[in-house]
């Protein structure tokens, strides 16, 4: 999927939007920023006094001036201490919240993005994008504002003041600075490109190793362990030869900072040599001029240090950004109502649907109708579209052209929320969140009482072997249901849909891994819950299906064959053969 690459100014600009809520904090902040600067900038005049009225005439140099500027200085120094407090505690915890808002941000988009977005990008890529990216923005966020702040502050009261000694001087020394800030934007631009590659494969390392680990039954069950290794260890060399290139940036970056700073003192030596000679400037000016380079040399080098740090920082927002900006392409429509107490007539027209990442055409003017109570199965081969049609009523996907209707009223005019609170899904894929039994079945009606849940389980023939488990409900199922075998996962999932009791189930292979025995137990249920209620049902075990109302055969050629299972047999079309051959393997 192809991203957006952002300016800095739009990266900027994007990013005051957090600093709104903290405005108060943020305006101290910079104040105690200020306040540093000033006891900062201080010290060089006092030494300068000193020094000019020892040499004019050491007996005009008393215990009274000497001490008097020592006590101001303290005082200045006390103060340099509170605000250095405030600016390390509050400041960071202001770049902290920052950073947790953007993470909320991040996260509540993406549960809004549709499955064309998750389909194409890497759960690797976007955990390091609202973990690892935004961690860098704490930082980012603090010392942005802050250092250039004071790096600006100094720069223009260093020049104010030594312009007041000598203006030839002051422009000869600070001729530097534009050259140097010439030098480091083009400089930049490197660092911001090498970081984001940085990002870039770290995501890629992330993803791998998440999918190697996931996936670890399957790598030692091909004892592919060494491949693996491998795979892994290519990412790896790969991410240490961009770090690699982006140190040879920052290293070329640093080597010419030096130079300039070289200069600089080169400047003041020789100039403020020939100024001493002609008298234009006093030896108290020279030392002030020295320490004054100082200073600015000393924020120079701490922004050049900070400079990693801002490039880490602006890639990480660039990152986020780009899943902000990522679009979402289901939502409720203007004016969406809230669906309330539906019958569960479902009817399909003149329907055509194509993937929107690569366009796959699945189905072409398909026409169907789904009565409020009916208990309907699709059946048909592999790639037919069923469990897209499936997909298409709770709006996992939106039709490309035609209309879906439920109760007679388009689904597009119904709140997301409130229609799929009306329907339940059992999955082929079968997912149980990393918690117990109990946590997963409430997650179909979180707040349901214990009694409920436990009533859900037996409908859904789970209760017995809940029990046997070591913990009972409270059983930790382990990372996706690890610890549960498949036919257990399905029925935890099925007691979901029990315990949501919607008035539209679907139901894609939900009997798909069960045993006969679970799988007759779970079908009672399933019959009991379906009374009143519209039941879609896909399957390819066809036994399962018998007792339905109405069976549709679904091809790649839309609805082929529709009817109950006696007529669909004696009919003897495509159905029956699906039956036979079944009956075959059985």
């Amino acid at each position: 999927m192809e991203e957006k690459n952002y300016t800095t100014k739009e990266l900027g600009k994007r990013f005051l939007y957090y600093f709104r809520p903290y405005r108060r904090t943020l305006a101290l902040d910079l104040l105690c920023a200020a306040l540093t600067t000033v006891c900062e900038i201080v010290l060089p005049l006092l030494i300068r006094q000193i020094t000019n009225t020892a040499l004019a005439d050491v007996t005009r140099l008393s215990a009274r001036m000497i001490l008097g500027s020592a006590f101001l200085y303290f005082m200045l120094r006390i103060v340099d201490a509170v605000a250095n407090y405030y600016m390390a505690n509050i400041g960071h915890v202001m770049g902290a919240r920052i950073e947790t808002d953007m993470r909320r941000d991040a996260y509540a988009h993406l549960q809004q993005l549709s499955h064309t977005y998750f389909n194409n990008t890497k759960v690797g890529q976007i955990m390091g994008r609202i973990t690892n990216d935004l961690f860098d923005v704490t930082e980012f966020a603090h010392h942005c504002p802050e250092e250039f702040f004071i790096a600006g502050l100094k720069i223009v009261i260093s020049f104010l003041i030594l312009a007041r000694i000598d203006v030839a001087l002051t422009v000869m020394v600070f001729l530097f600075v534009p050259l140097m800030t010439v030098v480091c934007i083009r400089i930049n631009r490197r660092v911001k490109r090498a970081f984001a590659q940085q990002r870039r494969q770290i995501g890629e390392l992330n993803a791998r190793i998440e999918d190697s680990l996931l996936g670890q039954r399957v790598v030692k069950a091909f004892a592919n362990e060494e491949m693996e290794n491998r795979k892994f260890d290519a990412d790896n060399q790969a991410f240490l030869e961009i770090k690699k290139a982006a140190y040879h940036i920052m290293g070329y970056f640093s080597t010419s900072t030096r130079i300039f700073d070289g200069l600089m003192y080169l400047a003041v030596m020789v100039g403020g040599g020939f100024f001493l000679m002609d008298g234009r400037i006093l030896p108290g000016d020279m030392v002030a001029y020295v320490l004054y380079v100082t200073t600015l040399l000393a924020t120079i080098r701490r922004i050049i240090e900070f400079t990693e740090q801002f490039q880490r920082g602006m890639t990480g927002i660039e990152r986020f950004l780009q899943i902000m900006d990522a679009q979402i392409e289901i939502f409720d429509e203007p004016g969406a109502v809230e669906l309330v107490n539906p019958s569960g007539e479902i009817r399909f027209r003149d329907v055509h649907f194509a993937y929107p990442d690569d366009h796959n055409q699945v189905f072409r003017n398909l026409n169907l109708t789904i009565h409020a109570g009916e208990k309907v199965a699709i059946v048909g081969p592999s790639g037919g579209g069923k469990t897209t049609l499936c997909n298409l009523i709770p709006r996992f996907y939106d039709v490309t052209a035609g209309d879906i209707f439920l109760d007679g009223r388009n689904i597009r005019d119904f709140t997301l929320q409130s229609l799929r609170r009306s329907i339940g899904v059992v999955q082929q894929d079968v997912y149980l969140f990393s918690g117990t039994v109990y946590e997963n079945i409430v997650y179909g009606r979180p707040g349901a009482s214990r009694e409920a849940v436990i009533e859900a389980a037996k409908r859904a023939g789970a209760d017995s072997f809940i029990k046997g488990l070591k913990d009972g409900y409270d059983t930790y199922v382990g990372e996706r249901g690890v610890k549960l075998s498949g036919g257990q996962k399905q029925r935890i999932s099925i007691a979901r849909v029990f315990l949501k009791d919607p008035p539209v189930i679907i139901l894609d292979e939900a009997t798909s891994a069960l045993d006969n025995e679970s799988e007759y137990a779970v079908a009672r249920s399933l019959d009991a819950l379906a009374k009143g209620r519209t039941t879609l049902t896909i399957a390819h075990r066809l036994s399962s299906i018998r007792n339905s109302d109405r069976i549709m055969v679904l091809t790649q050629e839309g609805i082929v064959e529709e009817g109950s299972h006696d007529a669909l047999m004696e009919r003897k079309g495509l159905y029956y053969h699906f039956y036979e051959m079944a009956d075959t393997w059985r």
